[in-house]
């Protein structure tokens, strides 16, 4: 079968935008599942309502110091968990099983979100630690499967329309979500000041259900489309006993491949400051006196800026490179602290919102496709799982480090400074990066394996 189309012949749409393959497809529309737990859980409605709902009678402060410990812990069990989980799917074709187990931990959590009622914060707090675990234990398996149904000229791309396809899906339905939440006389819902506590928090309480429901969807097509990558033959002996054995042998792979190990490094930093921008926006705009609905705005203004973009970078990247392109995306977010700093004003929150739209979702996918490049397919779950790490680390130490700097120098403009340093830092480290020896060193381990190849190789076919 030829790798395109005769000359001339017209190309579908899902081929002009680089999901020609139904297997593609299926693997981006996880992105679109799983951006609905992102945008509405974490990001949007939740944070709120944990805050007004479940911790009502509490100190803000407090509700405040539970909701980050409860995502600490969350994310600090899957950066403990990542390495072996993705090392124990290297070593038997379980990725989609463990996809499935996660995320269903997930969907279940967001479901049970909606029995949260006013002062049920323990129990608010418990499920929030299932949804980050089952959202961010999906992610290792996710992205491990990129580079087994990609092909290596795919990948950028590829990774780019699935962060698309997660902004657009994602803000489809928090649009949606919020129409309900401001206007719930407009769909025959309980309002005003006679409906009961648990006739008010009716609206978000759907919204959860709504998001479980998005979330299982869409999570369909890859658990079928999807074939389950081989793995190379391994000893007879118990998965967990194998893995544990594999792992401990991770470092020494990971200094074998030196790029994958410094474009590893590099992320680490550089998505500590993503990370940072990510979580502390709202709580800095609502420190500058911005109302609410302004604040909302804005994230559904990175959400539909994010989806061009995130095509853009994919471009942009078959033209200069994902290293180049990432490079790019840094120097703008250097710009956006930098104007985090001045701001003062609805309209330049916007505009900060706007920036970080342009550059958030196509950093974010190629840093991914350009990782999955480096590792060698058939351990792409133990490498992938170690991506998982540097990426819950962002979720822990550039808040820390943010956190720090106010209580250092009693100013949040000058910790939005400060997350400046990750950004220099990690594109230092990028530079570093020999993307072209990375690649060989990858394909040369894969050949010394002789593993069977991937769905998208065979539908390559021969040339």
């Amino acid at each position: 079968m030829p790798d395109s189309p005769p000359r001339g012949t017209p190309r579908s749409f899902a081929e002009r935008i680089g999901l020609g393959r139904p297997e593609l497809r299926a693997w981006a529309l996880y992105d679109c599942a799983n951006s609905a737990a992102v945008t509405s859980i974490i990001t949007a409605i939740f944070p709120v309502y944990f805050g007004s709902v479940a911790a009502a009678g509490l100190a803000p402060t407090t509700a405040t110091a539970y909701y980050a410990a409860a995502t600490t812990v969350g994310l600090g069990a899957v950066a403990v968990l990542s390495p072996l989980l993705g090392t124990l799917a290297d070593v038997r074709p379980w990725k989609k099983r463990l996809l499935a187990l996660f995320a269903g931990v997930g969907i279940a959590a967001t479901a049970a979100l909606a029995l949260v009622g006013p002062g049920d914060w323990i129990l608010a707090a418990a499920l929030l630690v299932f949804v980050t675990v089952g959202l961010n234990g999906s992610f290792v398996f996710y992205d491990a499967l990129l580079p087994h149904v990609a092909r290596e000229g795919e990948l950028d791309r590829v990774s780019s329309m699935g962060y698309a396809i997660g902004y657009l899906g994602g803000g489809l339905l928090l649009a949606a979500q919020l129409g309900v939440i401001l206007r719930p006389d407009l769909f025959g819902l309980p309002h005003g000041p006679e409906a009961s506590a648990a006739a008010r928090t009716l609206p978000a309480r759907l919204a959860f259900l709504s998001v479980a429901l998005w979330w299982a969807l869409f999570s369909i097509p890859l658990l079928r489309r999807i074939r389950e990558p081989a793995v190379v033959e391994a000893p007879r002996r118990p998965a967990l006993a194998l893995a544990v054995g594999r792992l401990a042998g991770t470092f020494k792979n990971l200094r074998r491949h030196r790029q994958a190990l410094l474009m590893l490094a590099a992320f680490l930093v550089y998505n500590d400051g993503i990370g940072t921008i990510i979580r502390m926006a709202t709580l800095y705009g609502t420190e500058l006196g911005l109302p609410a609905g302004a604040l909302i705005g804005a994230i559904l203004l990175v959400q539909f800026i994010g989806i061009p973009a995130a095509l853009l970078f994919g471009t942009l990247a078959g033209r200069i490179g994902a290293k180049r392109a990432i490079l790019i995306g840094l120097a703008v977010y250097v710009g956006v602290a930098i104007l985090g700093y001045f701001t003062r004003t609805v309209a330049h929150f916007f505009a900060l919102a706007a920036l970080v739209g342009l550059v958030q979702g196509g950093t974010q996918a190629l840093s991914r496709s350009l990782f999955a490049s480096l590792v060698p397919r058939h351990v792409s779950g133990e490498f992938f799982g170690f991506f998982a790490v540097s990426e819950k680390a962002a979720g822990i130490l550039g808040p820390a480090i943010f956190a720090l700097a106010i209580a250092v120098t009693g100013s949040s403009r000058v910790a939005v400074l400060s997350v400046i340093a990750f950004f220099v830092v990690g594109a230092l480290l990028l530079l570093a990066v020999d993307v072209e020896e990375g690649r060989r060193a990858a394909e040369r381990a894969g050949a010394e394996t002789g593993a069977a190849p991937d769905q998208g190789e065979a539908a390559a076919g021969t040339r």
